[in-house]
């Protein structure tokens, strides 16, 4: 998401880092180039008028005019005034005692509402909940089914019902819940190509007859500045209690996450990453602002990190490194923790400075299905001690996994180095995993290794050119 604004915005900072000092002139050239920057993500208008001239006016203060840095100190403006924009964080949900609390999702036909609802039920499960996903979308044809499709998926039950009254649906699925014993119930409303007043009134009409809880607008961050002008006349009907934008994973731009916030008053709750149910993350716009810097997001993977692992799992996984007991079973245990996560390329995007290095690298999941099905023909022996794998061994893995010897070779270097890595990561280079989990690991060591490391091996070789060449000639 945003590759191209920051892109842009990298390009106006760097043009700035060589320049003694921030002027009127200097800060002026950089501020166009950053209004150029917002009005091609498709940031609406007004907004990016009034969010440049705030940038200004602070990068023109008397303290800044004194510092000797005056690209970090642009950077630092605009990452506040960014998360200013998009702010503040409000991502609770106000539940109701007693239950249900109803949550009503509104939006246009194609933003992602039905699966968003799925989506949102499945953020509620991880958190103790026991929602009832609500059917009420009658207009699109098969929405009913895609909806007890998601169910089935989720674990989720679904209430429909074989009739064309949504304010019925809605007021009978509310009664269902109650003796149910549900706590939480998502309705999904119908939604139109575009808006128009039968939409609106039905829609309208449902939210009285329920007074849901919460109201949250449905926007496709791919539409831009039509997914913000929706926001507004949705607003104007429903009294929203905040956004969620999906598809923010596809969008290049993300105009829309710059602008919603500011059109309508309301705050981002939650953004959809990904087409998979759990591809649901809380809006944070700290976090969007460090990302759209192209500064990562530590924070967010550090949280990813400690649900997939424990800090007693992974301290046993540092005695293992440690002590170099770590085997293909436990290398497995951790791309497994990967792919959880989001996978390899999205876990890097979050570490900074290599965001915008990952932009044309192809990282998908069919390398680690290769590497499983290699790792389950070994041996328990040959998992626990890779240095076992000559050459007969390498054919009958491959025999065994359907792939080549060159690729069971590949991954043996591959687990290698991996574990020198690791080793390094447990010794202390970067502070050791159990550090992950307190605060306290040195990402940018990691980051710096892991993009450096290459040019360091190539140096090393040359040198050692260099100093073989050096013996010969004093032999000579």
């Amino acid at each position: 998401m945003f590759e191209s604004l920051t892109e842009k915005l990298n390009s106006v900072f760097k043009s700035l880092s060589g320049r003694g000092r921030i002027t009127e002139s200097n800060i002026s050239d950089a501020m166009r180039d950053v209004r150029k920057a917002l009005l091609e993500a498709d940031v609406n208008y007004n907004i990016v008028k009034q969010f440049c001239k705030d940038v200004r006016d602070a990068a023109l203060g008397a303290e800044v005019i004194k510092s000797l840095h005056p690209g970090q100190v642009l950077i630092k403006i605009v990452n506040d005034e960014l998360t200013k924009l998009m702010g503040p964080v409000d991502t609770r949900i106000y539940f109701v005692s007693p239950g249900p609390t109803i949550i009503l999702l509104a939006g246009l036909q194609g933003c992602g509402k039905t699966t968003t609802a799925a989506k949102l039920g499945n953020y509620l499960v991880s958190k103790g909940k026991r929602p009832l996903m609500v059917a009420d979308d009658l207009q699109r044809p098969a929405a009913i089914e895609q909806l007890k499709v998601l169910g089935e998926q989720t674990g989720i039950p679904v209430y429909s019902e074989e009739i064309k009254d949504a304010v019925r649906v809605a007021r009978n699925a509310i009664k269902h819940a109650k003796d149910s014993g549900n706590d939480v119930v998502i309705v999904d409303t119908a939604g139109r190509l575009h808006i128009d007043e039968e939409m609106m009134t039905e829609v309208a009409n449902v939210a009285k007859a329920i007074t849901p809880h919460q109201i949250y607008l449905v926007c496709d961050s791919m539409t831009g500045q039509d997914a913000v002008n929706s926001a507004k006349e949705f607003n104007e009907r429903l009294e929203l209690d905040g956004v969620i934008l999906t598809k923010l994973d596809g969008d290049a731009r993300g105009g829309a996450a710059l602008s919603v916030k500011a059109v309508t008053g309301k705050p981002i709750k939650f953004i959809g990453v990904g087409e998979k149910l759990d591809k649901l993350e809380e809006f944070h716009p700290d976090r969007m602002a460090s990302r759209i810097l192209g500064m990562g997001d530590v924070v967010t993977l550090v949280e990813k990190a400690q649900e997939q692992f424990d800090a007693e799992e992974a301290a046993r996984f540092q005695k293992k490194m440690a002590k170099g007991s770590f085997g293909f079973d436990d290398f497995l245990k951790q791309m497994q923790a990967v792919k959880k996560m989001g996978g390899l390329k999205d876990m890097l995007k979050l570490m900074p400075g290599l965001g915008g290095q990952l932009k044309d690298v192809d990282l998908d999941g069919s390398e680690l299905k290769q590497m499983e099905a290699i790792v389950h023909s070994m041996t328990p022996k040959e998992r626990r001690d890779p240095d076992l794998i000559d050459p007969p061994r390498r054919r009958r893995i491959a025999a065994g996994s359907g792939t080549q010897p060159n690729d069971v070779s590949s991954l043996v270097k591959t687990f290698k180095r991996s574990r020198d890595m690791m080793k390094a990561v447990s010794g202390g280079s970067f502070g050791g995993l159990k550090a992950l989990f307190s605060g306290g690991f040195n990402m940018e060591a990691m980051s710096a290794q892991m993009t450096g490391g290459r040019k360091i091996k190539q140096r090393s070789k040359r040198k050692r050119v260099i100093k073989r060449r050096g013996k010969i000639k004093k032999q000579r």
